[in-house]
């Protein structure tokens, strides 16, 4: 539309005469995007981008569509002809066209608070989210639907910690099912590592070749978990793969992680990624070609407009035998593939899909055991504290050349916090919790509804626009508020604030109503619900950082799938005194007999100390599946 429309002259010449446009970046600006695409859906039945508006000038609007051709085509509306429609009914009566919009603005500032609150969430609503994901599953390809097919990660995390506190076994398998078909797919870039952002078919095998910031964050993460729950050393490749893509391609000189690269190159989808027998033969020579050709299923046919996306869904082994020898041809693949024009990339550095991937690195970095990723999360908290926090202490949302703007959104403070919680779990650094809660205050005080309860999409700072709407939905990404509300849990735990406990209760109450109705759209907050509803431990290690002992503790924690519970090192000196003042009842935990020794407690109740590493485990690991408290 924007190549069709926007830069013709004949369009511009209309839109320049009698309307002032206004371009909104959807990322930048996603409470301005949220309001008016609801105001789409509820107007024409659908919704989707680009996105087109057309309002009063009071921000009310009285016009939406999504895609339109620059003139009428097969019963489609051309962008010409409404834009000459609009201008002629606006000059004869502009008062119909305003009370319409005041009409409109009334009805969606009303569906903004409809929220049922509900004064007891229980485990029927995690059943019944269970049972929807079990009927919609895939068995073949995996994955919870048909074409197209969005990797929505939050549904795997769900599943993971239902599988962990039922023991129901078709849980697990239904996410390892998905995660194997998802990166046997061309969904996976099996050359250069990274998610596409969807598949258009049913098998993984066609994206939409749009490769999203979010979507490799949330992906590795799923991708961790999953191996810490099997040991299968495939799923700690992939989530490899992932970040190996993502601190080549994606990272800024400062650390910040770039948004999103295009689906297009010189104008054509997918062209930077797809390859012909002739062209992989070239590279790799008669023999090796075939192999490498037969591997990824290379045709002379092709499987995408007559060429080749490389894929491993006709593969029917588990543990490929060849995969050290192709490797190599791998990368001699990669190195042509880098002589090509690449896709365009969008390198905003925004606050909110940073904090996924600061989540996603700091977990990578503990259950991988490797350093770098903990140091790219680390580096890229850096940048955005230094950079996207004013002077007054106000978080912002974009970071690009320099420039810092916007004042943040409460997915900024959420998954910022969610990514500094990380942080803390894998370094326990006590400067990584300290800003985790000065940024949850923050975020409370400019987004908190004193009034009916949780989160606003903006802050009260903030431009006032329309409406001022609460998310919870978990779609291709988990809304502020479902993270806020295990963050919440989480650091109630961490530093015994009995305050975030009664504000996540607040928020499963809250949304409680919605969340019953439609489970399956709310995955992540079902995750805070189901903190909420089974019993958690805090383990408290004392003992000096760097000393053998306390670190094969760590291991413990690190190696294990533990979702409801969370960890600190009470260790000596500095880090001694700041974390004491953050959680003062860690100073009567000390070590016994000059041994690192663990307290694990449950209830604010602590069991007798442990200093045996054999005796920690076996009560870590065997808490698996656990009684619900309702």
């Amino acid at each position: 539309m924007e190549k069709e429309s926007f830069e013709d002259a004949e369009v511009a010449e209309l839109l320049n005469k009698y309307f002032i446009s206004i371009k909104v970046d959807r990322e930048e600006r996603p409470d301005i995007d949220h309001i008016y695409m609801t105001f789409c859906q509820a107007l024409t039945g659908h919704g989707g981008w680009p996105l087109t508006i057309i309002m009063t000038s009071d921000q009310k609007p009285f016009f939406a569509g999504t895609y339109f051709p620059k003139h009428g085509r097969m019963g489609m509306s051309g962008l010409i002809e409404i834009l000459k429609r609009v201008s002629e009914a606006w000059q004869k009566n502009s008062n119909n066209l305003m009370r319409s919009g005041e009409q409109i603005t009334e009805n969606i500032s009303r569906h903004f608070m409809e929220y049922e609150p509900s004064d007891i969430v229980s485990t029927d609503v995690l059943h019944k989210a269970f049972k929807w994901l079990k009927d919609s599953f895939d068995p073949v390809y995996g994955g919870f639907s048909s074409a197209p097919k969005f990797p929505t990660p939050h549904n795997m995390f769900f599943l993971l910690r239902y599988w962990k506190v039922t023991g129901e076994q078709k849980a697990l398998d239904m996410v390892e099912k998905t995660l194997e078909g998802m990166y046997r797919g061309g969904i996976f870039d099996h050359i250069g590592g990274g998610f596409s952002r969807y598949s258009t078919d049913n098998k993984w095998l066609v994206p939409h070749f749009e490769k999203m910031l979010y979507d490799n964050a949330l992906l590795a993460i799923a991708y961790l978990e999953t191996y810490q729950v099997t040991k299968k050393k495939i799923y700690a490749e992939v989530a490899r793969k992932i970040f190996t893509y993502i601190l080549r391609d994606m990272v800024s000189h400062e650390g910040g992680f770039y948004s999103a690269e295009d689906a297009d190159s010189e104008g054509v989808e997918g062209k930077f990624y797809v390859w012909s027998p002739e062209e992989i033969i070239e590279i790799l020579g008669e023999k090796d070609g075939k192999l490498f050709c037969d591997y990824y299923g290379i045709t002379d046919k092709g499987n995408f407009e007559g060429k080749n996306i490389i894929n491993r869904i006709h593969a029917n082994e588990d543990v490929d035998e060849q995969e050290e020898y192709i490797s190599v041809l791998r990368q001699k693949v990669f190195t042509q593939r880098a002589k090509r024009v690449h896709p365009y990339k969008d390198d905003k550095i925004l606050t909110s899909w940073n904090g996924l991937m600061i989540a996603a690195m700091a977990m990578g970095g503990r259950i991988l055991a490797d350093e770098l990723y903990t140091e790219a999360a680390a580096k890229a908290t850096k940048l955005i504290l230094n950079k996207l926090i004013r002077e007054d202490g106000r978080l912002l949302a974009r970071y690009r050349d320099g420039e810092s703007a916007y004042p943040a959104y409460v997915d900024d403070y959420a998954f910022l916090v969610w990514g500094l919680i990380e942080l803390y779990q894998t370094t326990y650094k006590p400067f990584y919790l300290q800003k985790a809660m000065v940024l949850n205050n923050k975020m409370l005080e400019f987004f908190w509804d004193e009034e009916k309860n949780g989160l606003f999409m903006y802050g009260k700072d903030s431009q006032q626009l329309i409406a001022r709407p609460k998310e919870v939905y978990d779609g291709a990404l988990p809304s502020g508020n479902s993270v806020a509300a295990l963050n919440f849990l989480r650091l109630a735990r961490l530093i015994g604030d009995q305050n975030l406990e009664v504000l996540a209760d607040k928020q499963l109450k809250t949304f409680g109503g919605l969340i019953k109705q439609t489970p399956i759209g709310h995955t992540y907050f079902l995750m805070a619900v189901m903190f909420a509803l089974y019993p958690t431990k805090e383990v408290v290690i004392v003992g000096e950082r760097k000393r053998n002992d306390t670190q094969q503790m760590i291991k413990v924690i690190h190696n294990t799938f533990l979702p409801h519970v969370v960890s600190i090192l009470n260790t000596t000196g500095e880090e001694y005194e700041a974390l004491t003042k953050m959680i003062p009842f860690i100073k009567e935990q000390k070590e016994v007999d000059d041994r690192a020794t663990v307290y694990v407690c449950q209830n604010f109740a602590c069991q007798a100390p442990i200093s045996d590493k054999e005796e920690f485990m076996k009560l870590i690991i065997t808490s698996d599946q656990l009684e619900s408290k309702h």
